[in-house]
């Protein structure tokens, strides 16, 4: 069992940010119903590879889901949800604010019947605020949180991250959200609340020291490439065979080593590199000489070198590598599940690893509606009406 069976959440969203934070959930073990249109259902079926009608994306973001087409503009619908919710622990939703109130199914009318429920909220901008009713994707969230400014190079124009970063972070948010809810109500005897979590908050969270360095100091940090601006030596280099390698010698003991193991002792003794702020300001020569001496070797030797001096350093992986790599499969993260028809696909394991009750996939992601009949008779719903709702859209 895992550690959220019993949990019975509702998904009201499509894409990324809600159905992500879903996904985490799913995969510990709660009962995740996730609400699609009749007409289509969840757009991102149809995103990037697909296989037999499906995306691939799909089926790993929906695993452990049951699939219920509801019309959420039909009333008939709207009571569907309703009916759904009164039972619920957590509803987890990321339509623009104010749609859900506009169907009924705000969180004030959800709660009537069921105050202890609580209700994830995820959004590009918040539930408040001027912006509140402008669309808001992952990419914008990013822009607007300072990721962006600060990647890339910065004689270029700033660049994205390859995957949809701000969706991520917010999603996490979300379950984090939901179940420090869930404690305030189980253990200290609260009622249910909403988790209002915006997309471009989430991601300047994760800007470390960007605003006080800002207010403080009227410093605005810029793109720096590949280096990391103020710690040194933290870069990434090209080795002899056109390879790449990043290493994170910025640790004082680690600075030393990595000196000594490149054969640099005048740099490893050097008493004005002995700290971090002395290092950063000769940022340029350090990576110099780091640059010399991978480019002098092999990938292979340079990580062979590294390991023994006790210097985290590793290559950029492509996916290629993450398949084939030992470390991966030792620790259960590269793992197979049949798709439809026999063939098997190789999934990515589950995080994080809990010692007791880990969590897992039981299914891949489902056919549209293919849980519909199932869930509406658990809610009362009998096979007559079930069939005339199908008849006129409503489900």
């Amino acid at each position: 069992m895992g550690p959220l069976e019993g949990l019975k959440v509702i998904e009201l969203g499509q894409l990324i940010a809600g159905p992500f934070c879903t996904r985490v959930m799913a995969e510990f073990g709660a009962q995740v119903v996730k609400i699609e249109s009749p007409a289509g259902g969840d757009p991102l079926r149809q995103w990037r590879k697909l296989y037999d009608g499906n995306s691939l994306w799909w089926l790993l973001q929906a695993r452990n889901k049951q699939s219920v087409t509801v019309n959420l503009k039909s009333p008939e619908g709207q009571e569907v949800v309703r009916r759904l919710a009164k039972d619920a622990d957590i509803v987890v939703e990321n339509f623009r604010p104010g749609a859900m109130e506009k169907w009924g199914l705000g969180y004030e009318e959800l709660s009537r019947d069921n105050p202890g429920l609580v209700m994830v909220r995820l959004s590009g901008y918040g539930q408040t605020g001027p912006y509140r009713d402008k669309p808001g994707f992952g990419s914008i969230g990013e822009a607007m949180g300072g990721l962006r400014h600060v990647t890339g190079y910065p004689d270029r124009p700033p660049v994205r991250v390859g995957i949809s970063l701000g969706d991520a972070v917010a999603s996490l948010y979300g379950v984090i959200g939901a179940l420090m809810a869930l404690r305030q109500r189980e253990v200290n005897g609260g009622r249910g609340q909403v988790i209002d979590v915006a997309l471009y908050e989430a991601v300047f969270s994760l800007m470390e020291s960007l605003l006080p360095e800002y207010d403080v100091y009227d410093f605005v940090r810029e793109r720096t490439g590949s280096s990391l601006p103020g710690i040194a030596p933290s870069n990434s280099y090209t080795t002899r065979d056109g390879k790449y390698v990043v290493i994170g010698a910025n640790g004082d003991s680690i600075f030393k080593r990595m000196m000594k193991a490149i054969g640099r002792d005048d740099l490893a003794d050097d008493p004005d590199l002995a700290k971090n702020d002395g290092r950063a300001a000769r940022s340029d020569e350090l990576d110099e000489a780091i640059g010399a001496w991978c480019g002098a070797l092999d990938l292979d030797d340079v990580l062979a070198a590294l390991d023994r001096a006790e210097v985290p350093a590793g290559k950029i992986y492509d996916i290629a590598d993450i398949v084939k790599d030992v470390h991966f499969q030792a620790r259960d993260m590269i793992q197979e599940a049949k798709l439809r028809g026999g063939k098997t696909m190789k999934i990515p394991g589950v995080v994080p690893k809990l010692t007791d009750t880990p969590g897992g996939t039981r299914w891949l992601g489902p056919e549209l509606g293919e849980h519909t009949v199932s869930v509406l008779e658990s809610i009362g719903y009998d096979a007559t009406q079930i069939a005339d709702m199908k008849s006129r859209g409503v489900v």
